[in-house]
């Protein structure tokens, strides 16, 4: 969005708050509460690509998953019910990216 067209926006934000008595703190306030409601994300990828598990799944996870990972190597651990302890071990010998040369640069 250009320069011109953001300020008209604003400009036209403004004067709705204006005409409906919304405050910019009212604002603040609602999103600020919106932000509270969002779930928390279950499944998470490299990049910080996020997933709540609700919904449509989205493409990246889609594609990782068609090129052979498993659904678990991408949970986020404080979004599991269960503890460490009984979480089961992921079997890294079945890992088709094991060999890759981005798994051997991460070995070191």
């Amino acid at each position: 969005m250009d320069e011109r067209k953001r300020d008209s926006m604003i400009a036209y934000l403004r004067h709705r708050m204006e005409e409906h008595g919304i405050e910019p703190d009212d604002l603040a306030s609602a999103i600020a509460g919106d932000q509270v409601m969002q779930k928390a994300a279950r499944y998470q990828n490299a990049t910080g690509d996020t997933w709540t598990g609700d919904g449509e799944m989205p493409q990246w996870l889609k594609q990782a998953i068609s090129a052979g990972q498993r659904l678990e190597h991408f949970e986020m651990v404080s979004a599991s019910p269960m503890q460490d302890t009984q979480r089961k071990a992921i079997d890294w010998r079945d890992d088709p990216f094991a060999g890759s040369p981005l798994a051997r640069q991460h070995a070191n």
